[in-house]
């Protein structure tokens, strides 16, 4: 017996299927396109809503507000690796409309945009309330690290700054006094030698007056740390190593695992952090909850 054969890709058909016949009904990305559909982008924050009466056309923000909402459930937070997901991924395409936006469209939605994401958090949370989907009678709390695009090379404290500078101030000591010697040796030492040293002079000069401003914006913040690339990142503890990057704190509802309540900060203890979160969800849930920590338990009577 032969083996199935598919359609010659060459083969013009007379009656090609309909793309909608290869999403199911039951498909997560018809929920997608259901739930936006249904929201206020405009009372949400979201720009260019209403599209201008002059210039190129540019997408709908609620086509691209699906296709990161699809990203983040299927763990696709590259906005390079979501142009990709546009060219090859029936469920995007279906999603999409066949509409392929660039990834610089992408992220730069993502960037305008910033601030409204959180209101379409708090509508989905509503709409699980709304669908009995939350159990209300346990929430676990929990923190983690995440990583920000800062280097740890691109992070500096107080003490790191101010041990760089009485480093700096050491070199520049010997290549002064090296610089001195050269002087006082002209026969033996030649003149690129003198060059080099000069250079590296410069060098460590611009770098120490560099970690010197640094410290003087430390003063006037009043922070302890700095961050050159993203400047709201803090180095801290991340399971057995220290990143830079943001603590966040999830609140999460027992009976779906579904996520109330979420708070992103660069603190970098968890001091404090517990009631911002869980008190949040209590009031968004309507009703007291038990909640739980991991390696610390409050009671309902505690935390009413």
């Amino acid at each position: 017996m032969p083996h199935i054969a598919g359609h010659d890709r060459s083969q013009l058909l007379l009656l090609p299927e309909s793309l909608d016949d290869y999403v199911g009904l039951e498909n997560p990305v018809r929920f997608i396109e259901a739930f936006v559909d249904g929201l206020d982008l405009a009372a949400s924050g979201f720009v260019r809503v209403e599209p201008k009466e002059t210039g190129r056309p540019g997408y709908m923000p609620a086509d691209l507000l699906k296709l990161y909402i699809y990203g983040y459930l299927n763990r696709v937070r590259s906005s390079r690796r979501l142009e990709a997901e546009t060219h090859r991924n029936i469920e995007v395409i279906w999603l999409r409309r066949h509409l392929k936006p660039d990834f610089k469209t992408i992220a730069d939605f993502r960037r305008d945009n910033r601030k409204a994401f959180r209101p379409v958090f708090r509508q989905f949370v509503l709409l699980c309330k709304q669908l009995d989907l939350f159990g209300r009678e346990l929430l676990a709390v929990d923190g983690t690290r995440i990583k920000a695009v800062n280097n740890k090379d691109r992070n500096f404290t107080r003490a790191s700054l101010a041990t760089f500078i009485k480093l700096a101030d050491e070199k520049l000591d010997d290549y002064l006094q090296r610089l001195d010697q050269s002087d006082a040796s002209e026969q033996t030492a030649g003149g690129a030698r003198v060059e080099n040293l000069a250079a590296k002079i410069t060098a460590v000069r611009g770098r120490r007056e560099r970690c010197q401003a640094m410290l003087a914006e430390l003063d006037r913040t009043g922070e302890d740390q700095i961050s050159l690339t993203d400047p709201d990142s803090r180095a801290m503890a991340a399971h057995t190593h220290v990143a830079v990057g943001y603590n966040v704190q999830v609140a999460v509802d027992a009976k779906h695992k579904l996520i109330v309540e979420q708070q992103v900060t660069n603190q970098v203890l968890d001091m404090g952090l517990l009631t911002e979160t869980a008190e949040p969800a209590k009031a968004i849930l309507g009703e007291p909850h038990r909640v739980f920590r991991r390696r610390f338990c409050l009671s309902q009577a505690a935390m009413a």
